[in-house]
């Protein structure tokens, strides 16, 4: 699990109570302070006189030139060394993620951090965060540490595809590339979301786009990885969709573009535990739904009777929130 670090220079107790409240692993602070913190909970300090200490067993380091990573590699083997006041960059992080371990940076924002825990699908060790801003240390907290969605996905047997006309449907083209078994959860109500599978199987008529989902008309919900919805009218460059697979493992996804184009459609209907639900997609051989073990049945082939899997939720939304309210969607 990464860590969360809150440096607390100069001493603040609302920033300190900030940090605990939102689960940080350990609090940075002045010497001489370890014994405040102790009398407000259990939680790791780091100090000249702290659990983790400053020389010691923590040791803080810039990179501005080459030999500085040769410098933070060596003091790595036995110490924790933070990358701090902003003068990381990608490129030396790489460099020193490729050769070792026990990497902090500090940041400022969530930005920064998400960008420092993902680098070479790795990451460093953790993050140390550098706000005055008790809400703003509680957002990156929060965020940083939220575990990945796991969905319960159900399935739904097909009841019948009907071609339905012309309208206009979106592609949401993410910068990440998605396997068989792997897609995005669509559908007419936000209360049943359909699996559509991304474009990543090959066929005879166009290249395969691995980044991509077909993913129905303008009206359509769609999931996004902060646990909201949006029509897909609304999904814009830089967007964080979900990406999720039939077993209902998720990971969030940077849209690149949202490419709308007015093409035929057709209407899925299925049922699932007695209820109807349905959505619409593009009527066209490379659309697809996911089967239960993970495989992709194209638009065209999809019969009546056929397995798919879908997400459902008991409650509604309202602006893309989930609440607790009697909302029927047909």
């Amino acid at each position: 699990m990464k860590k969360v670090w809150v440096k607390i220079i100069p001493w603040r107790t609302e920033l300190v109570q900030a940090a605990m409240e939102s689960g940080a692993d350990a609090l940075w602070i002045e010497p001489g302070k370890s014994l405040e913190v102790k009398k407000m909970g259990l939680i790791q300090t780091v100090a000249e006189d702290g659990d983790l200490k400053l020389g010691l067993d923590v040791v803080e380091r810039e990179i501005r030139e080459k030999k500085d990573e040769e410098e933070i590699i060596t003091l790595s083997l036995s110490k924790k060394v933070v990358v701090r006041n902003g003068g990381w960059k990608i490129i030396p992080l790489e460099n020193l993620l490729s050769r070792t371990n026990n990497l902090f940076v500090e940041i400022d924002h969530l930005q920064e951090g998400e960008t420092a825990l993902g680098i070479l699908e790795k990451g460093v060790d953790g993050v140390v965060i550098n706000s005055p801003d008790p809400k703003t240390v509680q957002e990156i907290i929060s965020s940083l540490k939220r575990e990945a969605e796991k969905f319960e996905l159900f399935t739904a047997r097909v009841k019948q595809v009907e071609p339905i006309g012309l309208g206009d449907r979106v592609c949401v083209d993410t910068c990440s590339s998605m396997i068989q078994g792997e897609g995005m959860l669509v559908g007419n109500s936000s209360q049943a979301l359909f699996l559509i599978h991304s474009e990543c199987i090959e066929n005879p008529f166009v290249s395969i786009r691995p980044f991509r989902v077909n993913a129905g008309p303008l009206h359509s919900y769609i999931r996004l990885a902060d646990g909201q919805t949006k029509y897909l009218s609304e999904i814009r460059s830089g967007d964080r969709v979900l990406i999720v697979n039939f077993e209902g493992k998720s990971c969030p996804a940077v849209v690149g573009r949202a490419k709308i184009e007015r093409r035929p459609l057709a209407l899925v209907e299925a049922e699932e535990n007695g209820q109807s639900i349905s959505v619409i997609l593009q009527n066209a051989e490379t659309i697809r739904l996911t089967q239960p073990d993970g495989k992709a049945v194209s638009l065209v082939d999809l019969q009546k009777g056929d397995d798919i899997l879908v997400y459902r939720e008991k409650s509604g939304r309202h602006v893309g929130v989930k609440i607790d309210e009697a909302i029927v969607e047909r």
